[in-house]
């Protein structure tokens, strides 16, 4: 359903860019070619004009609105899975001071002091 109204206003977008190019404007533009003696005169074709352009915008923006809730409702955001959460570790040994505004500096001298728990070296500074 998505993908067909995304289709459809992909058309409509190059049906809305067509029809403003073939309108005739002031600064110029493409304009629309022929003599008044035609199918339509040039008030008429402008009326027209004026029109589809009207109408193509309208339906372009209802399914802009359309497909927004579509994605919105297909995308909800589901419940919160909190079974990966990590808990807060237990604190080891004396708090850091609260002067101190490095919370790893006590870390570091603590880890070169005490030896390596699995048999690795630590490393130097």
């Amino acid at each position: 359903m998505f993908t067909f109204l995304l289709v459809v206003q992909a058309i409509i977008a190059a049906l809305l860019v067509a029809v403003i190019l073939m309108q005739k404007s002031e600064g110029g533009g493409l304009g629309v070619g022929g003599s008044p003696a035609g199918l339509m005169s040039a008030r008429g074709a402008a009326d027209f004009l004026t029109r589809s352009t009207t109408v193509l915008a309208t339906i372009f923006v209802t399914l802009s609105i359309v497909m927004a809730v579509i994605a919105s409702v297909r995308h909800a955001p589901s419940d919160i899975d909190t079974s990966l959460v990590k808990q807060a570790p237990a604190t080891q040994g004396a708090p850091a001071p609260a002067g101190n505004a490095d919370p790893l500096a006590g870390v570091a001298s603590n880890a070169a002091s005490a030896p390596a728990a699995n048999g690795a070296v630590p490393l130097a500074n």
